[in-house]
């Protein structure tokens, strides 16, 4: 009986472990983004991530949000320094996310400015 209990909870762990996994490391999408970088800005209460918005078009239903991990530094001082200009951003889309790491499933890797 204490083998089988032991083995539901081992399966259990390694299930938890499996799905914070893929969530972290399998990459649904990636693609490119450009417009204006509207917003750039460092919220939370419990847990401060970075978070941006671009215009990609006349209207506000045309913006894409997106999040910023910490270990992301130059990324960050970028996006910092072009706030106002027009970007292109080279994103990476998860499953999910993690409340520490974003607000959204979209993080920026790369970010360029353009004419």
């Amino acid at each position: 009986m204490k083998r089988i209990l032991l083995s539901f909870i081992g399966i259990i762990i390694l299930g938890i472990v499996l799905y914070f996994s893929a969530i972290y490391y399998i990459t649904y999408s990636e693609g490119y983004r450009a417009g204006k970088l509207v917003k750039f800005s460092h919220k939370g209460v419990l847990f401060k991530t970075w978070e941006g918005e671009i215009s990609q078009g006349v209207s506000d239903a045309q913006t894409f949000t997106f999040s910023v991990e910490d270990n992301e530094k130059q990324v960050i001082q970028k996006l910092q320094d072009l706030q106002g200009k027009d970007v292109k951003l080279t994103y990476k889309e998860r499953f999910g996310t993690f409340p520490w790491l974003g607000d959204t499933k979209y993080f920026v890797i790369k970010v360029e400015k353009t004419e």
